[in-house]
């Protein structure tokens, strides 16, 4: 019997400075970080969730954070070693995230030796006045150089860009966007901005593009991408053929993950079903937990099926190859029709997804399906 596949994120949570759009679980330390310290903790939780899991084929491995870039290649490598000991590994996507300010980027050599075989790099803008908008410590110049030695470095690579900046017209993105397929990405990762709770754009009133503006910039990502050859796989995500963030569709489409770190989160299936797993989000307390009982989860509950099934639909339908028929037949039916004769959804012998006309509007279509 073929192994169920598992996928693996770790999360590293240190930045050196907080992105005023970032919700994510980030903090800038204030004294040193002990580097030996936290690879302990990530290699001792690792081992945890390994002893859960065993046997299971892990298919990636996810570096996230926070800034990853900012650890010790030698970190990176004992952790992918361990991943590699614990579980069958023979074809493994490994991605981690990295900014692109010249220190970072003179690691990236130093990352692939370590078994990194594909880098997400956070370039955001192309220009230096959206950067400095952005909270970004890197010039247009260093991120541009950040890409061409990712291009050698790396098997695979992607970059960011977050479009829909106050003030930002169609005409100045698509000239962005231009500039960034001149480097032939494999992948491209292209997300409006949105002003997120908690964080300083939403403290300081920054405005969110208004509807229509976004819409029309939406389309003319897709149709820019597309035309470049980076079709849409995911609603902000494009890439050419065969070059889709492989840990990201498997999550997507429901499958199993553990998550490592402070504030990671994950899904695991027994044979009774499947549980989600919080850790604990504040990073000292993480690391104090894992130290003294081997790990950092503070919550784990077990997901009815009713949940688990809205889990699959919410993430699948984000995919442009959607849910399949099994999937789609748990939904209303009348509230399928109505959506499929809106023009928003279609559906087939091979299931069901959102249209062109549907993606931008997936929350308000989702609202629909899953209402109880």
């Amino acid at each position: 019997m073929t192994p169920a596949a598992l996928s693996l994120y770790v999360h590293w949570p240190f930045c050196k400075a907080k992105c005023p759009y970032c919700d994510f679980n980030s903090h800038v330390p204030t004294d040193a970080v002990d580097d030996a310290r936290w690879r302990a903790a990530l290699g001792a939780e690792l081992a945890h969730f390994a002893a859960e899991t065993e046997g299971r084929k892990l298919v990636s491995i996810f570096f996230g954070g926070g800034t990853p870039s900012l650890m010790h290649p030698e970190t990176v490598g004992a952790l992918i070693a361990d991943a590699k000991r614990y579980w069958q590994a023979d074809d493994l996507e490994v991605t981690l995230e990295a900014n692109p300010t010249s220190a970072e980027a003179g690691k990236f050599h130093a990352f692939a030796a370590a078994g990194v075989n594909r880098l997400s790099l956070g370039i955001q803008a192309l220009d230096d006045k959206p950067l400095k908008f952005l909270g970004r410590e890197h010039s247009a110049k260093e991120a541009e150089a950040a890409i061409t030695i990712a291009k050698g470095a790396f098997p695979a690579f992607s970059f960011d860009l977050i479009y829909a900046r106050p003030g930002q017209t169609e005409e100045s993105w698509v000239s962005e966007m231009e500039r960034a397929f001149q480097f032939s990405p494999p992948h491209l990762s292209l997300y409006q901005l949105s002003i997120e709770p908690g964080t300083d754009f939403y403290r300081n009133d920054i405005p969110a593009a208004a509807e229509d503006p976004a819409a029309d910039l939406f389309q003319a990502t897709q149709e820019r991408a597309a035309a470049a050859g980076l079709a849409a796989y995911e609603i902000s995500n494009h890439a050419r053929g065969g070059a889709q963030c492989r840990h990201n569709v498997a999550i997507w489409q429901g499958g199993d993950y553990a998550g490592i770190g402070p504030g990671a989160h994950g899904r695991l299936t027994s044979g009774v079903g499947t549980d989600a797993l919080f850790q604990v989000y504040d990073p000292g307390r993480w690391l104090a937990d894992v130290e003294k009982t081997g790990h950092g989860t503070a919550k784990r509950r077990p997901l009815d099926s009713a949940e688990r099934r809205q889990e699959k639909i919410m993430t699948g339908l984000r995919l442009s190859a959607g849910i399949d028929a099994d999937l789609a037949r748990t939904l209303p039916r009348d509230v399928v029709h109505e959506m499929i004769g809106g023009g928003f959804l279609e559906l087939d012998g091979r299931g069901l997804r959102a249209t062109p006309r549907g993606r931008p509007l997936l929350n308000a279509v989702l609202a629909k399906l899953l209402a109880d």
